[in-house]
């Protein structure tokens, strides 16, 4: 059976069971963490690991986006004009569409690092 991806895959990380796909999703894991992420040699030996910590990462992300959205226009009335705040806001919510397609991502990922495998539907 040929290696599949999943709708919502990401595009840098090849399928699951291709050639060298498990170096390929490290590189994009990795990429979606703090830099010193990369000093944990523990992290990049460990992919499933290292998928468990870039989920939390972009959570955390995601936790920082909802509250600032719901803080913006109370926290930058003061010190931006209207037409400002209402870019932060759009910016906000721009990240947090991001964000949620790289958790689901992530998410997709991670299982195939514990061993699912997807199946292609028609």
């Amino acid at each position: 059976m040929p290696a599949y991806a999943p709708p919502g895959w990401p595009r840098a990380v090849r399928p699951p069971d291709a050639p060298d796909w498990e170096a390929t999703a490290a590189a994009w894991l990795l990429d979606l963490c703090p830099p010193d992420y990369r000093r944990y040699a523990g992290l990049r030996r460990h992919v499933v690991v290292l998928a468990r910590f870039a989920a939390l990462h972009v959570e955390a992300g995601q936790a920082a986006v909802r509250r600032g959205l719901s803080e913006a226009r109370a926290d930058l009335r003061e010190v931006a004009s209207p037409e400002v705040v209402e870019a932060a806001v759009q910016t906000f919510q721009l990240e947090e569409a991001r964000l949620l397609a790289v958790r689901r991502e992530v998410g997709l990922v991670e299982e195939a690092l514990r061993g699912r495998r997807f199946v292609a539907r028609l």
